[in-house]
């Protein structure tokens, strides 16, 4: 069966994102970027206030990215990083007064017990990006208006058939509107499959949580397999949400917007916004920091995601430091 192409497609403001590919090394090697590149990509902080000039220093809370391995996104797509400046240059879309809620899309079934929460996932996605969240009624996937194929025994659905059906669907108050499924996806019939497929420019967007679930491969669930599968999904659902606001790949802390290669690679990263990939966001929404902190710490402790609580209580209190 054919693999997806060895690289990440960009067109027409079209990116297909998160691919898994095992890749020969570029010639041309990931640097791990110093503690300088790190400040570049943040950006002059000293003219903002205290708490964001906190929120946005390099204080070793985030650290700095890993070495890739062979098999992982760096080692095989070498990106050249995204400085807080250079996101600025850049035209982009952002919420206004008309259209800032984010929408929700289910598409299928999301069983209890063997899916991720949709309101759990809705809650994140308003703790995350400080936005009102909406759902719309889902689509049973005997009248979604997409083609599909059995790649081996499972049913996938194609991207572009779900994008376009987004795009005329869009509501006049929708910052973006992603479609979620726990059915996996393709965007052409020459590829083995995709994690999902967004129009930036059109502000909508697909993504499959099905290779998230462990039983996806080999029919086995791990115990805390449920946890784990909530954190893949709060995180995709982040990863590419952000992707949505500009946000490209980060090169230069461990951070939630790191591509990933596989289920491993992405299961080592953070959950959180590194220092600069937080200020793009910060200013494209102008949220209240330590609230939004607040809201995540809330989350994780609720769904027993210590090791994430913890890091946001010493967020919140680095923040707070000295006030």
């Amino acid at each position: 069966m054919k693999l997806p192409p060895p690289f990440m497609l960009v067109t027409a403001a079209v990116v297909l994102l998160a691919l898994f590919a095992v890749l020969p090394r570029s010639e041309a090697d990931f640097e791990i970027p110093d503690a300088g590149d790190r400040d570049r990509a943040i950006g002059d902080t000293t003219k903002l206030p205290p708490a964001l000039r906190k929120a946005f220093t390099d204080d070793g809370s985030s650290g700095a990215i890993a070495e890739p391995g062979a098999g992982d996104w760096l080692a095989n797509h070498p990106e050249p990083g995204q400085t807080f400046a250079e996101f600025m240059r850049v035209r982009r879309n952002r919420p206004d007064e008309t259209r800032n809620r984010i929408y929700l899309q289910p598409i299928g079934l999301f069983p209890e017990g063997f899916a991720p929460s949709l309101n759990k996932l809705r809650d994140y996605t308003k703790a995350f990006f400080q936005m009102e969240v909406r759902f719309t009624p889902p689509i049973p996937l005997a009248e979604l208006p997409a083609k599909n194929r059995l790649n081996g025994r499972k049913l996938q659905l194609l991207t572009t058939d779900i994008l376009a059906l987004l795009r005329r669907s869009l509501p006049d108050d929708a910052y973006c509107m992603l479609a979620i499924t726990m059915t996996d996806l393709y965007p052409d019939e020459k590829w083995n499959y995709v994690f999902g497929q967004a129009s930036l420019r059109h502000r909508v967007g697909v993504f499959s949580f099905a290779r998230h679930d462990p039983a996806f491969f080999d029919g086995r669930r791990p115990p805390g397999w449920r946890n784990l599968m909530l954190a893949r999904s709060c995180k995709v659902l982040a990863h590419e949400t952000g992707h949505m606001f500009g946000i490209r790949h980060c090169i230069y802390f461990d951070c939630t917007m790191n591509g990933s290669n596989n289920l491993a690679e992405s299961d080592s990263q953070s959950m959180h916004l590194c220092p600069s990939c937080l200020r793009k966001l910060h200013s494209s929404i102008g949220f209240d920091v330590v609230k939004r902190y607040g809201a995540l710490g809330a989350f994780y402790a609720e769904h027993e995601l210590d090791k994430d609580a913890e890091w946001v209580t010493g967020r919140i209190s680095a923040i707070r430091g000295g006030d």
